[in-house]
């Protein structure tokens, strides 16, 4: 089922990048779950999914896109202003929610959220509520881009940081400029040299972490592997374990 939404606001992070908040009676969602985004042309329906990055308990709705050269429908987005409209799915879904983490005696003391681009949205919308400052000691958010210009919501991210000073690290990636206030390191790579365990003075480890990554498929496939390495398991509900992942195309 599809609902009519209206663009109430536009950021623009970059000449690419761009958040749009929407307008649209969207059914209760999880943090950490996508919407679906469409349009209909010659009576076909084009649609593609979009994380939320706002919380539950937002009055709009918010999503973080990238124009995709030859897309079907981030061409259509990027050219989307306040007061326009865009069909939107009624209803939420997707795993990537921390529901899916195991409780108790398995869940473990810190939680790591590992993203690249515009995966970090579902990060966002978690960590603006209250059940992952509740259930885990330290939260950690990596974030990876290429340049400078496609951190998005570091402004919100820093004021994180200030909100949980002794609960929250943040680690920002930039691969391909140089940026004082971030490493240079791909994420999979930091994890596999122990990088990130050193900044963080956090270890991986199958007793104490819980690891989400979403983003990239080269990036989830590798740094999985990497954790695999280091003795942690695919979290799955027949079998928890330490790894939730998502891939973002």
């Amino acid at each position: 089922m599809w609902i009519t939404g209206k663009v109430v606001e536009r950021i623009d992070w970059n000449d690419k990048l761009f958040t749009l908040k929407i307008d649209a009676d969207l059914a209760p969602f999880t943090a950490g779950q996508f919407i679906k985004l469409s349009e209909t042309r010659e009576g076909k329906r084009v649609a593609r999914a979009y994380s939320l990055v706002n919380p539950p308990n937002s009055r709009y709705l918010e999503v973080l896109a990238v124009e995709v050269e030859d897309g079907q429908l981030s061409p259509v987005l990027q050219n989307l202003n306040v007061d326009d409209t865009i069909e939107v799915s009624a209803t939420a879904a997707g795993f990537m929610v921390l529901d899916e983490i195991p409780t108790g005696e398995l869940q473990g003391k810190h939680l790591w959220f590992l993203a690249t681009g515009t995966a970090v949205g579902p990060f966002i919308s978690m960590m603006e509520t209250d059940e992952p400052w509740q259930r885990f000691e330290k939260v950690v958010l990596v974030y990876g881009v290429r340049t400078v210009e496609d951190l998005a919501y570091l402004v919100e991210l820093r004021s994180l940081e200030e909100k949980y000073p002794e609960q929250f690290t943040l680690v920002l990636s930039v691969t391909r400029e140089s940026f004082p206030q971030a490493i240079s390191t791909r994420i999979p790579q930091a994890i596999a040299s122990g990088e990130l365990e050193q900044i963080t003075g956090i270890e991986f480890s199958s007793q104490d972490s819980q690891v989400m990554i979403c983003g990239n498929p080269g990036m989830v496939q590798d740094a999985q592997q990497f954790l695999f390495d280091k003795g942690l398991k695919k979290n799955l509900r027949r079998a928890p374990g330490n790894i939730t992942v998502e891939k973002y195309w």
